[in-house]
């Protein structure tokens, strides 16, 4: 997504139903990590007359997509992505030839299977890759898409550790929720750390670099924290309860009375810290 959205999950089915606007509600904070990942971005390979190739993969409402356009003006780039939700908003708003003379498009495709079409100068994925149990094992997969001198680069939420994420799972697992919930918040455990995702990639012949970066976001309003995650990790739950609106009601007033515990609010928000893990890596041949 993209996006932090990115529906990438293990099969259709099991796609939450995402809420663009609702993600989009903390867009200036989501989008600040991709922005930090984009400037670790080297120059692309020499294309000569033929424009870049670029993929976004899971590209939520395409608001990231846009800033790759900002980079590579002339550029042909595509978002992928498995959300209906996000595609139409991403078609809607940004779609068709960019001021550079570029050209933006999106199409639907899920993570979890998503091969290269044509070589690409640039594979990105912008807080998506969580939804996808197995991905490094995608890696060879992706780099071998690549041109020579190409680069793969992605960034992905490192938080699921935190009380957001985990007093969601205790909440979906506990006796109430656990015949219809179980396991629904405990489903980015398969996340590794900078240096395995560093290893793996020098392993597979890249020139690479990771970090991560712990943001103390300031987040305003009532009960911040849980509209973020609104956008966010609880797309799955929010689905699984869909039609049962006692249910969500219910359900969002527990976890919202945990959140507060968790964040109290200050004079002049809730602090928010989130932990994001980057890899950047090079094709050399």
């Amino acid at each position: 997504m993209h996006s932090e959205s990115v529906s990438s999950a293990p099969s259709a089915s099991a796609a939450p139903t995402w809420d663009p606007q609702q993600y989009l509600r903390h867009s200036g904070h989501r989008t600040r990590p991709f922005l930090d990942l984009l400037a670790r971005i080297p120059e692309l390979p020499s294309t000569g007359r033929r424009p870049s190739r670029i993929a976004d993969l899971g590209c939520g409402p395409g608001n990231v997509t846009k800033l790759l356009a900002d980079r590579w003006p002339d550029a042909h780039i595509t978002g992928f992505d498995l959300s209906p939700e996000m595609l139409a908003q991403a078609q809607k708003q940004y779609a068709g030839t960019t001021p550079g003379g570029g050209w933006l498009d999106f199409r639907p495709a899920d993570a979890a299977h998503w091969t290269p079409e044509e070589p690409y100068d640039l594979i990105v994925s912008n807080a998506a890759l969580q939804w996808v149990p197995n991905h490094p094992e995608s890696f060879p997969i992706w780099l071998d898409g690549l041109k020579p001198g190409g680069t793969f680069a992605f960034q992905i939420p490192g938080n699921f550790n935190a009380p957001s994420h985990a007093l969601l799972g205790e909440l979906c697992d506990a006796p109430q929720w656990r015949d219809r919930l179980e396991g629904h918040g405990r489903r980015f455990v398969h996340i590794l750390d900078p240096d395995e995702y560093l290893m793996r990639l020098t392993d597979l012949g890249c020139e690479a670099d990771a970090w991560e970066t712990t943001y103390l976001q300031l987040l305003r309003g009532q009960d911040p924290v849980l509209d973020w995650v609104k956008g966010t990790a609880l797309r799955p739950v929010l689905t699984a309860l869909e039609g049962d609106e006692a249910a969500t009601e219910e359900f969002l007033a527990q976890y919202r009375d945990l959140l507060r515990k968790a964040y109290p609010p200050g004079p002049r928000g809730t602090v928010f810290p989130f932990r994001r893990i980057f890899a950047v890596a090079r094709k050399v041949s």
